[in-house]
């Protein structure tokens, strides 16, 4: 159609210059030119005009495709969205403005609050602090004097324990702001196993370790005479009983200035398997214990017992019945009558002090026996003192063998790392036992998976070693009911042997493997080094467990028997 149109033009200019030819041929020559020129301009314009014409028309076509595909590909919700509180946006919504309004007053007074338990946590830090400065400056270790203080000062104990409430009470504080202000967010969300606390803490924990005192402990110095020996005898109980005698008979001896005998085997445990006893005489730094085996050899294979002077007299003198008294003979040691010094019965033992000892046991005998000591009081406060109450260089002197000690390293390592909660669960024969205890220390499995999720929430720790006699029906049910955070909290117990696994490999390596009391002694290590501890009340294994920790410094401020402070929620009738 455009090109018609040019055509027709071109036309009518011919015609009329052919009409008009005459006189002024030049003008009209010189205007057929500048006509000719008029014409291309024109033609130039009409072309540039039906460009723009399809440009539009193009644009006008396409336009609405893209609007069209613009509003179902793009989130225009999102797109225009602003962080607008939800109330203006439900302006037209009373009930939801007043619960808004209820969460912003909530977050205003847990704010509130939250000022309030920092300034009670600075008060305490206060306290601990003059607390520690007047013990410091005391200079002697005085147990009576913190509660008999006219000033009514509250113990170490006790303010760590408040501590341990406020920290609660802040991080609670704090978690509930964060949920509350978390419906007033934009896509924001709560991390419910978040830790909310604050940099002012510093490096406090909740379960911390327990500050013994080191430098203030009271101590005897132990310096045998080469020559004078005290023969320990222990029969009550098993092992830990065992263990706990022998501590006692150790500060007999150096009260007495006498090297200390260790048992045969024959007559008692093999305690060189299970103790490192050559670390004791490092440790004090002279010769103060033997071997029965060295006493024996020293002696050219005759041993004569020249005094038993007994401390218990009840029920029987020394506490040794006849059958121990031929294994003693069996040995090739000689002794004379077995006799009792004062009137002493194991289920109602005085408390003795040094003076009491040092009066009736002093003796210019080169070897005397003095009995079982397993139930002996003598200065308890003294004897229970972290370290023990003999004077040495290391952290303790009764310590778990060397390999022992390792080993249980390297099954921390390989399974439970770090933090860890370790669980002495007693359940063999101790039904009966703690039923004939009053109160009764036996509780249900589901009362004591109670107890021990209290300690997995406030230790905050993921993992449980699980050291038990249990069957596997109450430690399976026990398994599933200890959770955190709405997970399953494992029990790790000490697999059996397997060559692929070489945490256990210094045992075997040594001839270790495969004996009950290395085992019991490898559950007690690691139990020792765990974060925090829960025992079984009456338990003489847990008591050894909890001398390690107090001597090792790894004792917790979480530290407790299980379900401690509570009744058995259900108690079998006495037969």
């Amino acid at each position: 159609m455009m090109e018609r149109e040019h055509s027709d033009e071109e036309e009518d200019h011919e015609h009329l210059i052919s009409q008009n030819a005459g006189t002024n041929d030049v003008v009209h020559s010189a205007n057929n030119r500048r006509s000719s020129f008029q014409i291309d301009d024109l033609k130039d314009q009409v072309s540039t005009t039906s460009r723009k014409c399809n440009k539009r028309y193009l644009f006008a076509f396409f336009l609405p495709l893209m609007i069209l595909m613009l509003y179902f590909t793009t989130d225009l919700k999102n797109l225009f969205q602003t962080r607008i509180p939800m109330a203006t946006d439900l302006g037209g919504n009373p009930s939801v403005n007043r619960m808004r309004e209820s969460e912003l007053r909530a977050l205003y007074l847990l704010k509130q609050q939250e000022i309030e338990l920092f300034k009670t946590w600075n008060r305490t830090a206060l306290m601990t602090k003059l607390y520690s400065d007047d013990a410091s400056s005391s200079g002697v270790v005085n147990r009576t004097s913190v509660h008999s203080n006219s000033k009514g000062m509250v113990t170490s104990s006790m303010l760590e324990d408040l501590k341990s409430r406020v920290f609660s009470q802040i991080s609670l504080n704090k978690q509930i702001q964060g949920i509350l202000l978390s419906s007033h967010e934009n896509g924001d969300f709560v991390d419910f196993n978040q830790n909310y606390t604050d940099a002012s803490f510093g490096g406090w924990s909740r379960c911390g370790t327990v500050d013994q005192r080191f430098s203030e402990r009271k101590t005897i110095e132990w310096k045998p005479k080469s020559n004078k020996y005290l023969f320990a005898i222990c029969t009550s109980g098993q092992m830990s009983n065992h263990l706990i005698c022998l501590e006692k008979h150790m500060f007999f001896a150096a009260l007495l200035n006498r090297v200390l005998v260790i048992p045969s085997a024959k007559v008692d445990y093999e305690f060189h398997r299970v103790l490192d006893i050559e670390h004791i005489n490092k440790c004090v730094g002279r010769k103060v214990v033997v071997t029965f085996e060295e006493l024996f050899e020293s002696k050219k294979n005759s041993v004569h017992i020249d005094k038993f002077l007994c401390f218990f007299s009840l029920p029987q003198p020394c506490f040794v019945d006849d059958d121990h008294v031929k294994k003693l003979k069996g040995l090739g040691l000689t002794f004379g009558k077995i006799e009792a010094v004062w009137k002493e019965d194991v289920k109602h033992p005085k408390e003795r002090t040094v003076q009491d000892v040092l009066g009736k046991f002093t003796s210019d005998d080169d070897v005397i026996a003095v009995g079982d000591m397993f139930f002996a009081e003598v200065e308890t406060d003294w004897v229970m003192q972290s370290g023990g109450p003999i004077a040495h260089k290391c952290k303790t002197l009764l310590e778990p063998h060397r390999l022992i000690l390792l080993t249980a390293q390297r099954f921390i390592q390989t399974f439970l790392g770090k933090d860890f909660i370790a669980l002495h669960f007693r359940r063999h024969g101790f039904l009966k036992f703690c039923n004939a205890k009053k109160p009764s220390c036996f509780y249900p499995v589901p009362q004591a998976a109670d107890c021990v999720n209290r300690v997995v929430e406030r230790a905050g720790t993921p993992v449980i070693y699980l050291s038990t006699d249990a069957g596997g029906s109450e430690t399976g049910l026990l398994q599933s009911l200890i959770a955190w955070n709405g997970k399953t909290v494992p029990l790790v117990n000490r697999p059996g042997r397997d060559a692929a696994e070489k945490w256990d490999a210094l045992l075997y390596r040594h001839g270790l493997e495969e004996d009950h009391q290395v085992e019991a002694m490898l559950d007690k290590t690691i139990c020792a080094l765990s974060t925090v501890f829960i025992g079984s009340y009456g338990s003489t294994f847990t008591e050894d467990i909890l001398r390690l920790r107090k001597d090792w410094g790894s004792a917790s401020l979480c530290d407790e028997y299980l379900c401690q402070g509570e009744l058995p929620n259900f108690i079998a009738e006495e037969e």
